[in-house]
């Protein structure tokens, strides 16, 4: 049921935001310039790897010995403003026609910290990871790995069909409000470490 509630109101959603779609690759094209499209592989449903589709929100400026500057440098105010609204994750709904990703589920982090997961966070990857997920709605960027990682856990074990509604519906709220969208001191999130042993 959740498989067909994804691929339904992906599909609707992917339709009823197409102009938005098409207006945002308009101007980052203007803006940023092309790719328009940022492409990454992930780890999905048992730490299987697939590519993850978002509208790009940074430069590709590099420093002199060809290394890409770091993601702060590179954000520009229009990609800010992309992210704030979370207009950068509409190619994602592709990815749930798909089936690479759910609605709703562990955000898709990426492929170096899956042998940094304890045993129990690596749990996270027992289900579908989502476009948002519980997590997201209780602090997103704002809040610490390890308890990104216990939220991310407690969906696992308590996931329904109206838990995600709830979450849908939160998320709305979360976007409108513009909350958590950064850690403090960073662009977006602190890279993850690895938390074994502590």
């Amino acid at each position: 049921m959740k498989r067909l509630f994804d691929f339904t109101f992906s599909f609707i959603g992917f339709v009823i935001l197409s102009p938005i779609i098409l207006i945002t690759a308009f101007l980052i094209r203007i803006k940023l310039g092309s790719p328009i499209i940022f492409k990454q592989k992930r780890p999905g449903l048992y730490g299987k790897p697939f590519f993850v589709y978002k509208f790009r929100t940074m430069t590709d400026e590099k420093d002199e010995n060809g290394e890409l500057l770091p993601d702060y440098a590179r954000l520009t105010p229009f990609g800010q403003l992309l992210r704030k609204l979370s207009l950068d994750e509409l190619p994602q709904l592709f990815n749930v026609l798909k089936g690479d990703i759910s609605l709703v589920g562990p955000r898709p982090l990426l492929m170096e910290y899956l042998e940094l997961y304890t045993s129990e966070q690596a749990r996270r990857h027992e289900v579908r990871p989502g476009i948002t997920g519980w997590a997201q709605v209780n602090g997103r960027n704002a809040i610490s790995w390890e308890d990104k990682f216990k939220l991310d856990v407690w969906y696992v074990d308590n996931r329904s069909f109206w838990l995600d509604i709830k979450i849908l519906f939160m998320t709305v709220l979360k976007v409108f409000k513009s909350e958590g969208i950064s850690q403090t001191g960073h662009v977006t999130m602190e890279k993850f470490k690895g938390s074994k042993g502590v």
